[in-house]
């Protein structure tokens, strides 16, 4: 019984941080952002595009219909044959009263892909304020007004909360559940406990100035985390790093289990080279997974009792994150939350095994603060790679 025991300690303190979790969440989407005089200054929305996203057409419809003075959206690929192409298209076509522009440029500056997207659009841009934008958000005619008005003085950077929404297959009921449990507690309880910023990509506004500051996209060029880092150098360089209370949208309808399995073995591996030691957090503060484990070495009746109970809580408290948050999920889907923890505390020993991600085609090495390097094709090292990959394909 001492196994157990010890077990029950690291979950009892992986419940307690899943609680500060959804504190911070209530408190973030409560707190009174307010602002008394705020300016509407022109923005530019760069859209990086590859592929066909959940619900594209209607998540860059939303950007066109925006209550705002004056803004730009300029979509970016790398080639006329993406099948996005055709939608961003059928978008300028459908409000040509918008100033919207595509643009098509092969740009291989560096290995991150969406930073490769960026940099064609960001070299067109009319606008001081830049807005990042990936093509599976959706958001509606306020958004532009109420991420702007935390631009103030002495502000670099300014990021929303995401939810995830849509679910039609269980890979992406899956998906949203994390993000809508795991995901937004982690950063809301990084900002509002240990003021660090955790800047994720789906909504990032920043001034010109600050990003060239800090190198501008270039310097991010190599690295899988662009966001992230770019947080992370706005907050060194001495500006404030804001989270909006302001949610949005993230889109996400028909994801197979392959592609979440893919997504967060990817992350995980992201957030150990971020993180290092820090990184057993992750494993500590989810308790479902936590308090199965004795189950591995005592099958009894307390064991089995102990890991039902905090599956429950888990339910209930992931229910209750999904009512604050606006989400559309069925209450019933919220039962598929200790499932989901399960797959993420087996996805958490990935990064031990493996140090190369695949994203978007390409295969990279990646190493600290997530930096990559391409993946050898030939010799001893290529074979290692190839090995595991036929492993994980007899598994998968």
């Amino acid at each position: 019984m001492e196994i157990f025991y010890i077990f029950a300690a690291i979950t009892a303190l992986g419940l307690i941080a899943y609680v500060l979790q959804i504190w911070a969440v209530r408190s973030t989407l409560k707190k009174n952002n307010e602002v008394l005089e705020y300016s509407f200054p022109p923005i530019s929305i760069l859209k990086p595009l590859k592929g066909l996203d959940d619900n594209l057409f209607d998540n860059l419809a939303s950007f066109c219909t925006q209550d705002y003075p004056e803004y730009e959206i300029i979509f970016s690929l790398q080639d006329y044959n993406d099948p996005a192409y055709k939608v961003a298209k059928k978008i300028k076509d459908k409000y040509p009263e918008k100033n919207v522009s595509i643009v098509i440029e092969k740009c291989n500056v560096g290995l991150n892909p969406k930073v490769n997207n960026l940099i064609p659009a960001y070299k067109i841009s009319r606008y001081d304020y830049v807005l990042i934008s990936d093509s599976n958000v959706m958001v509606d005619k306020d958004y532009l007004k109420e991420i702007v008005k935390h631009m103030k003085e002495g502000v670099g950077l300014v990021s929303n909360i995401i939810k995830g929404v849509g679910g039609s297959t269980i890979g992406s009921v899956l998906e949203n559940l994390h993000l809508n449990s795991f995901i937004v507690g982690s950063v809301c309880f990084l900002d509002k406990f240990l003021k660090m910023p955790c800047v994720i990509g789906k909504s990032m506004l920043i001034r010109k100035e600050d990003l060239e500051a800090i190198g501008g996209f270039k310097a991010v060029k190599d690295v899988l985390a662009e966001d992230y880092v770019i947080g992370v150098r706005i907050h060194k360089m001495g500006k404030k790093v804001v989270l909006s209370n302001y949610t949005i949208n993230n889109v996400n309808e028909y994801w197979d289990i392959r592609k979440f399995l893919n997504r967060h073995t990817r992350w995980a591996k992201l957030r150990w080279r971020l993180g290092g030691i820090k990184y057993i957090s992750e494993l500590i503060g989810n308790p479902v997974f936590m308090s199965c484990l004795p189950i591995l070495f005592e099958t009894s009746r307390i064991t089995i009792f102990f890991a039902l109970f905090v599956s429950l809580i888990k339910v209930i408290g992931d229910l209750y994150l999904g009512k604050i948050t606006d989400s559309d999920s069925s209450p019933m889907t919220y039962l598929l939350s200790p499932v989901k923890d399960l797959i993420i505390g087996l996805v958490w020993f990935v990064p031990i095994l493996s140090n190369t991600v695949v994203w978007r085609g390409n295969r990279y090495i990646i190493s600290k603060d997530s930096m990559l390097s391409p993946c050898p094709e030939i010799g001893i090292w290529s074979w290692r790679y190839r090995i595991v990959d036929t492993i994980k394909a007899r598994f998968a």
